[in-house]
């Protein structure tokens, strides 16, 4: 009986456990702290979840997620529309935001190409990609895949595509540590990185 009565509790562990990096102690952490809501507090955080899911989709233009048709990024006017920095996923994309020093266009993939995942390259943005490419004036293109083994494969991979193309190709510096994520990589060394970054 007493599992019964706890099993919306559990329920809502294992929905917490779900998120990337949540191990069972933050998990029922997150959970307790939801209990201690107020009922306008649980109902506008449920209401942010499925705002989120019904609203936030894949900008037109870049791949990257927005709730309107295009990205803040794509929609802003001052950005450098002659340079596309190409990164894995969204979070990448707020990691070197957030570094203040690059002014041009981005465009995620949404994956890297990983063969024994099953993840080949028409499962990624990259027909988007050259897309762009053919009706945009594009100079240079950048390559901010993560420093990984899949995130060099699939930055090497693009390279080659784009090399008939006559457009610039760089890769980000090695300032970003070796199997390391743009997404937890300080802002002083994303932008080394950024500045750094040399061609293919």
């Amino acid at each position: 009986m007493a599992s019964e009565r706890l099993e919306p509790l559990e329920r809502l562990t294992d929905m917490f456990r779900r998120l990337d990096g949540v191990g069972k102690k933050s998990a029922m952490r997150y959970a307790f702290c939801v209990l201690n809501f107020t009922d306008d507090e649980a109902k506008a955080f449920a209401e942010a979840i499925l705002a989120a899911k019904s609203d936030i989709h894949q900008c037109s233009r870049c791949q990257n997620i927005t709730a309107g048709e295009l990205c803040p990024i794509c929609s802003d006017e001052r950005r450098d529309t002659g340079v596309i920095c190409v990164v894995e996923d969204p979070r990448a994309v707020f990691a070197i935001e957030k570094t203040r020093q690059y002014g041009g266009l981005y465009h995620v993939l949404h994956g890297t190409i990983s063969p024994a995942r099953g993840i080949t390259p028409d499962r990624l943005k990259i027909r988007e990609l050259l897309t762009r490419l053919q009706t945009e004036e594009v100079s240079e293109v950048i390559l901010a895949t993560n420093p990984t083994v899949e995130g060099e494969a699939t930055a090497m991979y693009i390279a080659k595509l784009l090399s008939p193309l006559g457009i610039q190709v760089s890769r980000i510096a090695n300032g970003v540590p070796v199997g390391g994520d743009l997404e937890f990589t300080d802002e002083v060394t994303l932008r080394r990185a950024m500045e750094g970054r040399y061609l293919l």
